[in-house]
């Protein structure tokens, strides 16, 4: 009843159709919430080509189901040689390894299939491998599953305490469909640890959340909005400084740490907790956010949440950037 009383947001269609592909409207709490959404919008869409240094496209390596027959699904215990399957369920936010698997795979067998796939996938334009560069896809030492990547869960919804959940997940590795990746097309290290800190955001898990249903299908993630400031930004810099730190926590991820410069190793809690903070709060920034506009991104968040100190944190980093900036 009392939105009766409220004046309507005006659209047009060709704002709605730059939203997603297929003009669905965004499921929003309430009508301060229009505000939010629209100013999280001004940023270009994950498959923009714009900025054209860097852009990625989502991936899945191995399906479930059709490349079971590539797989060890019975063994307790990794066999020798053998590399672990992830699943949705193997990562969680800045948490590489959880410890569960969809079982284990022989890499001497499964790397040629992939880097068969992904050299007849670049001469065919139906496959994003098409838009990588030749000599990329010919070498075989290129292979994403030998280096870190960003990896989310395909099965979420927007009623959990996150709904994009993703990870900077550890080389020699493969992936199921449940757990695809993000595929550089083009880019460099930094664009990858910047992508990972955007995605881990409280900021683009709202606008997720108006509307993922069952999972964050392709379509879906390609349409998200990213901020995709020049790499000399400042905010930029710090996400890709906070994001790393996060990300490595061992020896796996040096590869990472050396290309960014950051330590490697375990943070404690407070360290942790306030790194994440910073990140909500600098992205907040990137995405043009008042201070008002977070604070009822926080509000609208979960319903039920216990946010208060959490946003009390954040708003600290918040300020701070403020003045800096």
């Amino acid at each position: 009843i009392q939105g009766l009383h409220l004046e309507s947001a005006l659209f047009t269609g060709d704002e709605i159709l730059k939203w997603n592909d297929s003009a669905a409207l965004p499921l929003l709490p309430d009508h301060t919430s229009i505000e939010v959404f629209r100013q999280l919008r001004n940023s270009p869409r994950l498959d923009s080509r714009e900025p054209i240094e860097w852009y990625f496209r989502p991936y899945g390596e191995l399906h479930s189901g059709s490349a079971q027959s590539l797989m060890d699904l019975e063994s307790e215990e990794c066999p020798k040689g053998y590399w672990p399957v992830y699943k949705g369920a193997s990562f969680d936010l800045w948490s590489a390894d959880t410890g569960k698997y969809y079982g284990w795979a022989d890499p001497d067998i499964v790397t040629p299939v992939l880097q068969d796939r992904r050299i007849r996938g670049n001469s065919s334009t139906k496959s994003v491998y098409s838009e990588c560069n030749h000599r990329w896809c010919k070498d075989i030492n290129t292979l994403p599953c030998y280096h870190p990547r960003i990896a989310f869960r395909d099965v979420t919804n927007r009623t959990n305490r996150r709904t994009v959940i993703c990870a900077l997940v550890p080389p020699n590795v493969f992936l199921t469909d449940k757990a695809p990746y993000f595929l550089q097309i083009k880019g460099d290290v930094r664009d990858s640890i910047y992508l990972l800190g955007i995605s881990s955001s409280l900021c683009l898990d709202w606008y997720a959340r108006r509307y993922v249903e069952t999972g964050v299908k392709f379509y879906l993630i390609n349409s998200f909005p990213y901020p995709k400031p020049a790499s000399i930004n400042p905010l930029r810099k710090r996400v890709i400084k906070i994001s790393a730190r996060l990300a490595c926590q061992d020896d796996r991820f040096r590869e990472v740490a050396n290309e960014v410069g950051t330590e490697i190793g375990p943070l404690n809690d407070q360290q942790k907790e306030d790194l994440i903070h910073e990140l909500d709060a600098v992205v907040a920034h990137l995405y043009g956010l008042s201070e008002n506009n977070l604070v009822h991104l926080f509000k609208t968040f979960h319903n039920g949440w216990d946010y208060q100190d959490r946003l009390n944190a954040t708003l600290k980093h918040f300020d701070y950037w403020s003045n800096k900036l």
